[in-house]
């Protein structure tokens, strides 16, 4: 049998590395600019919301261990084929292109800033896109070995450069400026929307699970002191943004680390800023694009998806995916491009179908306790079904306060509902008519672990099942 050789530093690193992103910088930047230091508490609640969601995820991954399509599988397994679809087409597909188009938006912007040639800012976009499809399309992933230097040199930059400003050292003029610019405490909780954002992610950790040592224990506990790591510098980041930028440049800024960095440290920050943000948004395109042409990949062969999706080239690659996904991307780019209103309002709905997967998975974990009440897990969550329902509440309640501005809130619900419709009308149809399955009716657990054998998919097409 093969060693288990990864240990908790490395279940740590990659949920770090995995949820930090230059738009959690945006929504961090946003949040301070608009109530001040006590957007601390907002982002303090939201991670224990976080917290809770990778209490359920440990949970079902204990109980169906070893899979790789994670959040689809237990929900397959739980609520049926539609609600299944519903949350990873609009959960996890649509809401990582759409942030990925965000993120490219970002880097388009530092770029121009940086560089002063008189070209558009999508133009850095679109040759980054190009350039990370056609390595994808080749089957060159020539960003995986440094990714976890690139999450190491963001969060460090943003440590030192937190520290820098929270104890006044940098070069730049400490700016006066009130601490607080809320004036309730309702408005430091429906921030915790916003703080949401900073959060999401950690549970990519989750496929790893079985290559580690001490997996009942060290999964979860990575995944959460990942969590608490990136609530340490975030909150240090806040307190260096009270003392280097006007709140009110800093909510309306498209790239507000670029902007600390500049006021911190003149010119010189504004370039570390630009190259270190500058790699982790290639990495994190690189992973997007490789790791979303997969997800859909393995759908497709779950049959959840059109067949398109499973088709690879010569290089193995799922190239219709990395195609589709590469474009989509470009386009929320273009959408977004160098506005911090449009930014901040995609990262917002991206938010929202986010959470509907985090509601479904601590849904899933109620929904196996009932119909499996002793099966064996190496994880369970302690004090029964409180911290399940903790997190349905709590998670909702950040949707139903998605955003400050009523406009923009109920503008938020429309499209996340409009989106959800039009996602249920194709997953009632294609599970009726394609699948040929009940739309609400569960899969057993056995049925949905043994889809994730590749004999499975290539058995099904042999007899013609599909």
């Amino acid at each position: 049998m093969e060693e288990k050789k990864l240990g908790l530093r490395s279940v740590v690193s990659t949920s770090v590395g995995l949820v930090i992103a230059t738009s959690c910088l945006v929504s961090l930047g946003q949040g301070a600019g608009e109530i001040g230091i006590v957007f601390i508490g907002a982002m303090i609640a939201a991670c224990l919301l976080n917290l809770t969601t990778i209490a359920s995820l440990s949970e079902l991954n204990a109980l169906m261990p070893n899979i790789t399509g994670g959040l689809a599988q237990y929900t397959l397994a739980c609520m049926g084929p539609l609600p299944t679809i519903i949350s990873m087409v609009g959960g996890y597909l649509l809401c990582n292109i759409l942030s990925s188009g965000v993120e490219a938006s970002i880097f388009a912007y530092a770029m121009s800033s940086v560089i002063p040639l008189p070209i558009p800012s999508i133009v850095y976009t679109a040759v980054m896109m190009v350039f990370i499809m056609v390595a994808n399309l080749y089957g060159v992933d020539m960003f995986a070995k440094v990714q976890d230097l690139v999450a190491v040199l963001l969060v460090g930059s943003m440590v030192v450069m937190g520290l820098i400003g929270a104890f006044k050292l940098g070069t730049g003029t400490v700016v006066e400026q009130p601490a607080v610019m809320a004036s309730s405490p309702g408005e430091v909780i429906s921030m915790t929307a916003t703080a949401f954002w900073l959060f999401i992610g950690a549970e990519f950790a989750i496929p790893i699970s079985k290559d580690v040592k001490n997996a009942k224990q060290n999964v979860p506990l990575g995944m959460s002191l990942g969590l608490l790591i990136i609530l340490v510098m975030q909150i240090i980041m806040v307190l260096g943004f009270y003392h280097y930028t006007p709140w009110a440049d800093l909510m309306n800024s498209a790239a507000p680390h670029m902007l600390y960095g500049e006021a911190l440290l003149g010119n010189t920050g504004k370039i570390w800023m630009t190259f270190v943000a500058a790699l982790a948004v290639v990495s994190t395109q690189n992973s997007g694009v490789n790791g979303l042409a997969h997800i859909g990949e393995g759908m497709a062969k779950m049959n959840m998806l059109p067949q398109i999706f499973a088709k690879t080239n010569k290089r193995g690659c799922p190239y219709i995916g990395v195609i589709l996904i590469s474009v989509s991307m470009f386009l929320f780019a273009y959408i977004s491009d160098g506005s911090s209103e449009m930014i901040e309002f995609l990262i917002l709905v991206g938010s929202v179908f986010w959470m509907i997967t985090y509601i479904f998975a601590h849904i899933d974990v109620l929904i196996l306790r009932r119909k499996m009440p002793k099966a064996p897990r190496s994880f369970k969550i302690p004090l029964g079904p409180i911290i399940p329902l903790i997190g349905i509440l709590g998670t909702s309640y950040m949707i139903f306060y998605i955003s400050n501005d009523m406009h923009e809130r109920l503008i938020i619900w429309a499209v996340a509902g409009v989106s959800i419709l039009a996602l249920g009308i194709y997953a009632y149809f294609w599970t009726k008519f394609k699948m040929k399955m009940p739309v609400w009716k569960s899969v057993p657990i056995e049925k949905v672990m043994a889809m994730d054998d590749s004999r499975y998919y290539a058995l099904r097409r042999k007899t013609g099942i599909w």
